[in-house]
């Protein structure tokens, strides 16, 4: 197993982790092994459903793949989850792209409330990119299952590229893959087509699309961002915090000394103030508890895993202590939990914010 390599990445064969790069079912490998086509899944299903998956990258190969963005002419398409703008930001990239131009794409524009007017979202993207250190060509927002999105994301890419290589970036878990694979499916007009010399794997970290005879839409792996919330979730956990349809916010009147609590991944305390109205925004099956604020660490204690949950019982032990972030606010403002959602806070007031070690927590101009 050791010498054997996917003949589409190049990828060191393995039959042991689904999440890892090279895997390939056993049966698969038997009967690559008797045909010669020795394929990863990822690039199987590339090939045969113009299908595009992650791989998961060292902090070397991030480096390796940011370093190679400022040398070469490209475009570079920099994805980020509107929901979750500040667990979805990399790090430092306005360094890495040097003089190229970045196009910054908003995805999961569908999760928001519809009442969220576009070039509002539009110029808080903008002024949020600025504040990073980014100066986009342009901000375009999207949804992966909107083909008249993705049809105008292909139009502003072909506008901007001006006929060089494009770059598509972004952390994991912002919905990379999906749009890329929305946007083959559209221009190939076939979920079926097969897809061997179309789009080749050509490296283990990379996949290139041709956009023409001279040069490709390159798809990037997604970068593990270091401090989002669904790197300390399972599967079913995850899709419960992950919306996937529109968000509907909930308003709790909260006096002081009162707690919510979101699941059991992060709290909520309202310290000192006039009671008043606190917005939450969350996927649906996110359940929030109210409680009092005195006695709540026992409360946590007592119920994580059970009524409060995710994270699941089993998980419990594993799951990382929470930690506490204290805020004095003045104006309309949101309280980030990174990678879960936010409450919106419009009166002044105190609060403290609990989440798990590792996890950011952030206070934000407000979106809505």
């Amino acid at each position: 197993m050791k010498d054997l390599r996917c003949i589409g990445c190049g990828a060191l064969l393995q039959t042991e982790n689904k999440e890892l790069s090279g895997y390939t079912p056993k049966s698969a490998l038997e009967k690559g092994l008797e045909t010669g086509e020795l394929y990863c899944q990822r690039c199987f299903r590339l090939r045969h459903y113009n299908e595009i998956a992650d791989v998961e990258m060292t902090d070397e190969d991030f480096l390796r793949l940011l370093n190679e963005l400022g040398t070469t002419d490209a475009l570079v398409v920099n994805v980020i989850d509107i929901f979750d703008f500040n667990g979805s930001v990399i790090p430092g990239l306005h360094r890495f792209v040097q003089s190229n131009d970045v196009l910054l794409v908003g995805n999961k524009k569908d999760v928001l409330p519809h009442s969220v007017g576009t070039g509002k979202l539009t110029q808080w993207l903008k002024e949020r990119a600025h504040e990073e250190g980014l100066r986009p060509v342009d901000v375009v927002l999207t949804s992966a299952f909107n083909q008249n999105d993705v049809r105008n994301l292909m139009k502003k890419i072909d506008e901007y590229r001006k006929g060089r290589d494009v770059y598509v970036v972004g952390v994991t878990n912002v919905g990379k893959s999906s749009l890329i694979n929305s946007i083959i499916k559209i221009a190939t007009g076939e979920e079926e087509v097969i897809t061997t010399s179309r789009f080749p794997g050509t490296t283990l970290d990379k996949i290139e699309i041709p956009l023409d005879e001279d040069s490709f839409l390159i798809d990037t792996p997604g970068i593990i961002h270091r401090h989002q919330m669904a790197h300390y979730l399972g599967k079913k956990d995850l899709k419960l915090i992950s919306p996937s349809k529109e968000i509907k916010p909930v308003t709790y009147q909260l006096n002081p000394d009162q707690t919510l609590f979101l699941g059991g991944l992060a709290r909520f305390d309202y310290i000192k103030g006039e009671k008043q109205g606190f917005t939450a925004y969350f996927a649906r099956d996110l359940k929030l508890h109210r409680t009092k604020l005195e006695g709540a660490s026992e409360f946590y204690q007592k119920h994580v895993g059970g009524i409060l949950t995710p994270p699941q019982a089993d998980e419990v032990a594993n799951f990382p202590k929470l930690r506490r972030v204290e805020f004095s606010i003045k104006e309309k403002t949101d309280l980030v939990f990174s990678g879960l959602g936010w409450i919106r806070m419009a009166q002044p007031g105190v609060v403290a914010c609990w989440v798990p070690e590792g996890v950011d927590v952030l206070v934000r101009k407000s979106i809505i």
